[in-house]
């Protein structure tokens, strides 16, 4: 189905034409809901919370005439487990207006909760009073979109943060940033996709930053590797190679306590469903498979610690849905290297030299070509917002954000125990 964005802002009172009933969703006409999760960050890029976008999307030439945008956003979070998909840290909530009035009930995640409050909103003459109320039952509030001069200004003291968009420019956002501030308010910025848009932060003194956990423009520079590192890359090459040599496998993994201990930790999650405890390490090897070590040889080459949790977790998630995207292992090692690459913030056409990995591996990685590249392409877009960007790779906006959703949550149990996490 050929889709397009809908402008609705489900923080604005709902439309009382038609029904307002909620659509059959099985109809090929029925809006369709797309899900958005970014990180928040601290000035460390230590994970403090994610923050949630829900985006209705019409079939071309319709629009939401007659139907209510908040029951569509309501019955989306009824289905969302934000506590599964924040990993018990804070879920920051775009709210809608029944949310901040009362008239819905709130999102109740174990790690806390942030409403959102959209500009629409604060143009209520009540709005004061509903944020008091909220703050008063202890909800996190912070103003969306900011930018001084606004009727966000007299609701500067009912928040507890403000949310710059860096979107609208430094002049803009260096203005909203010291309002902020002045007024003694924490800032979130928004869209911070870009080393430029890190070092203005840091310059600003911004509190949090929401965007991609690795820029997506991220520009490389050559560095050094320790010899654990390279021994994880010499590991790749030899699950890379056709056949795998698996004794040649099974005698490095052996070589490295510590890489020994993850496999035999992974093969003993319950994912794995064993019937006995595992602690034979050439047998842990053939068990977890290719795909699942070539993790580990990641997870290892980022030198993953407990504090890790969040990087690996966001690894993983991209990985995993470029693999149910592309019904493939090859996409799965694509989005692996992908993301490792960022995290390290090195080439990943260095990574695809040491690793020794396939054409297609490496067409897909290098310039978004090969089999896998458009799903990379569209990964990277949903984890940036960015509808568009993966319509022009010619997959269903829908589809991906379902996809992703899926890997967020089958990936956690992993991230937390390749990081040592029990």
């Amino acid at each position: 189905m050929s889709t397009s964005p809908t402008d609705a802002d489900p923080g604005a009172e709902p439309s009382r034409s038609g029904t307002g009933g909620e659509p059959d969703a099985g109809s090929p006409s029925a809006p369709q809901v797309t899900v958005h999760r970014q990180p928040v960050v601290d000035p460390d890029s230590v994970v403090r919370g994610y923050a949630f976008h829900l985006a209705i999307r019409t079939a071309r030439a319709q629009s939401l005439r007659g139907l209510d945008p908040e029951l569509l956003v309501h019955g989306e979070y009824d289905r969302l487990d934000l506590g599964a998909l924040t990993g018990g840290l804070r879920a920051f909530v775009r709210a809608t207006s029944g949310m901040l009035t009362g008239r819905r009930p709130l999102p109740q995640p174990a790690g806390g909760l942030v409403l959102e409050v959209p500009a629409a909103f604060t143009a209520r003459p009540d709005a004061s009073g509903h944020l008091a109320r909220l703050r008063a039952q202890g909800v996190g509030l912070a103003l969306s979109d900011y930018r001084p001069g606004g009727y966000g200004d007299a609701l500067l003291d009912v928040v507890d943060l403000v949310k710059v968009d860096l979107g609208r420019g430094s002049l803009v956002a260096t203005q909203a940033v010291r309002r902020a501030h002045a007024a003694g308010r924490a800032v979130v910025a928004e869209r911070v996709d870009s080393e430029a848009a890190v070092t203005f932060c840091r310059r600003q003194s911004v509190e949090l930053m929401q965007g991609p956990l690795f820029p997506r423009d991220t520009t490389a520079t050559a560095r050094e590797l320790s010899a654990g590192q390279l021994q994880c890359l010499e590991l790749m090459q030899l699950l890379s190679a056709e056949p795998v040599d698996s004794d040649a496998v099974v005698a490095m993994v052996g070589s490295d306590p510590e890489l020994s201990m993850r496999v035999l930790r992974l093969v003993n999650l319950s994912t794995f469903a064993v019937r006995r405890t595992i602690d034979s390490v050439p047998q842990a090897v053939v068990l977890a498979g290719p795909r699942h070590l070539a993790t580990l040889a990641m997870t290892s080459l980022l030198e993953a610690r407990t504090s890790a949790v969040a990087d690996l977790w966001f690894v993983l998630a991209r990985a995993l849905a470029c693999r149910a995207l592309a019904g493939h292992d090859g996409a799965y090692t694509v989005g692996l290297l992908s993301a490792v690459a960022g995290q390290l913030r090195i080439d990943p056409a260095e990574l695809v030299a040491r690793t020794g990995v396939s054409p297609d591996v490496r067409d897909s990685l290098s310039h978004g070509g090969g089999p896998w590249g458009p799903v990379l392409t569209a990964v990277l877009a949903h984890e940036a917002d960015d509808a568009p960007g993966v319509e022009a790779t010619g997959l269903s906006p829908v589809a991906v954000s379902d996809a992703y959703l899926d890997a967020v949550g089958g990936a956690f149990e992993t991230a937390t125990s390749l990081a040592g996490r029990s």
